[in-house]
């Protein structure tokens, strides 16, 4: 088929958004269609720029028993300090601190 070559390569290729490369914060949430339309509008007017290509709009649809949601997220992408929570740093060092 014309094209199957290029979409399987295009989901094989590991982009800067994918599972493992780091996870998204949530920067906004709300229920509120007006505070989600005044939020949004501050950040586009604000002087500084952001990256929208690393940020995720969600509007989650409620139905009967549930609000719709508008989340604004923003994808951080994961470093070798993420892996490092535990590390001595945040517990004081094993072998105490350095002679003077």
């Amino acid at each position: 088929m014309p094209g199957q070559r290029k979409r399987k390569n295009r989901q094989r290729a590991v982009g800067p958004t994918d599972p493992g490369a780091g996870r998204w914060e949530v920067l906004f949430e709300t229920r509120d269609e007006s505070e989600w339309r005044a939020h949004i509008r501050r950040l586009r007017a604000g002087p500084e720029r952001i990256d929208w290509t690393s940020t995720r709009v969600d509007v989650l649809c409620g139905r009967l028993e549930r609000a719709t949601t508008y989340r604004l997220s923003r994808f951080a992408p994961a470093s070798a300090s993420a892996f490092d929570s535990g590390s001595d740093s945040a517990h004081g060092s094993a072998t105490g601190p350095e002679p003077a």
